[in-house]
C-alpha cells in the first residue's frame, strides 16, 4: 500500500512537471513567434520614410554648413565635421538597405534610393556596389569576398577602398568640386563635403568590416558582433556593429537590427 501511494505521488509530480514544462514551451514559442512577426522579410514603406529622413537630414546639414563661417578656433567646427561624417555614414547605410530590398516593397523604389544615396555619398555607381556587396554575403571571409583581406588594418582598408573606387568616380567628384567652388568657399567644401565622406569610409570600414570579420570565427556567418549597447551601436555605425545579426537576417533594415536575436553564445 505504501509503495502504491508513493508511486501515485511520483506519477502526479511527473505529470505536474510535464504540464509546467509544456506551458513554458508554449510561452517561449509564443514569444518567439511574436518577436519574429516584427522581423519579417517583407519590407514596409516605413523603411522609405526612414530613408527620406536620413537623406533630408544630410541635405539640410550640408546646405547650412556650406554657408557657415569657418573658424578653426570655434569648437563647433569639429562637432559639425563629426555630425556630417555620421550623416554621410547614414547615406551609405541607407544604400546598403536598398541593396537588400529593405527600403520598400517595390524593387524600383529600392533601386532609386540606392542610386540617390550612393551618388550623394561619393558618386558611387550603385550597380557595382550592389554586385560586390552580394558577393560579400555569398562568399564571406573567403578569397572571393571583396570586403575581406588577410593583412594589416591599413592594407585591408586600402584594398577595401580600391575595390569600390573608380577613375570615373574621381573625375565626376573633381568636376562637381570645381563647379561648386564658383559659389561656395573651398574651405567649406573641404571641411564639410570632402573630409566627412573620407572619415565616413573609415567609420564604415572599421565598425562594419574590420571588427566584425577580422581573425577566425566559429560560426556559419564568419562574423562577430559588438557587445550590446544600442546607443553606442547607433552612434558608431547605425547598429551595423551587430554584424552577425545582419548576416543572419540580411533583409532586416538598420533601424530594426537592435531587435534581432543575439548571436549564439560559444
Amino acid at each position: 500500500m505504501t509503495r502504491s501511494i508513493a508511486f501515485g505521488k511520483a506519477t502526479n509530480g511527473f505529470i505536474l512537471i510535464s504540464r509546467v514544462s509544456a506551458l513554458n514551451n508554449r510561452r517561449a514559442l509564443t514569444a518567439t513567434i511574436t518577436q519574429n512577426s516584427s522581423l519579417q522579410k517583407q519590407p514596409t514603406y516605413t523603411g522609405l520614410l526612414v530613408a527620406i529622413i536620413v537623406i533630408a537630414c544630410w541635405a539640410v546639414s550640408i546646405t547650412l554648413l556650406m554657408r557657415w563661417p569657418v573658424n578653426f578656433a570655434n569648437p563647433w567646427l569639429y562637432v559639425f565635421v563629426l555630425l556630417q561624417t555620421h550623416l554621410y555614414t547614414g547615406l551609405f547605410i541607407t544604400a546598403h538597405d536598398a541593396m537588400h530590398g529593405s527600403i520598400a516593397p517595390k524593387r524600383w523604389i529600392n533601386r532609386a534610393i540606392g542610386f540617390i544615396s550612393t551618388f550623394l555619398y561619393a558618386s558611387f555607381w550603385y550597380p557595382k556596389l550592389y554586385t560586390k556587396h552580394h558577393e560579400h554575403h555569398n562568399y564571406v571571409h573567403t578569397d572571393k569576398d571583396p570586403d575581406y583581406h588577410h593583412g594589416s588594418f591599413l592594407s585591408w582598408y586600402v584594398r577595401f577602398i580600391r575595390n569600390y573606387l573608380s577613375i570615373w568616380q574621381i573625375v565626376v567628384m573633381a568636376v562637381i568640386f570645381n563647379v561648386l567652388k564658383i559659389w561656395i568657399s573651398q574651405a567649406n567644401l573641404l571641411l564639410f563635403w570632402v573630409l566627412p565622406s573620407l572619415l565616413s569610409t573609415l567609420q564604415l570600414f572599421y565598425f562594419g568590416t574590420y571588427l566584425p570579420h577580422r581573425g577566425e570565427h566559429d560560426n556559419r556567418h564568419q562574423s562577430r558582433s559588438l557587445r550590446r549597447n544600442h546607443v553606442l551601436a547607433f552612434l558608431s555605425c547605425y547598429f551595423f556593429g551587430y554584424h552577425y545579426e545582419h548576416h543572419d537576417l540580411p533583409w532586416l533594415p538598420w533601424w530594426k537590427l537592435w531587435q534581432a536575436p543575439e548571436p549564439p553564445k560559444r
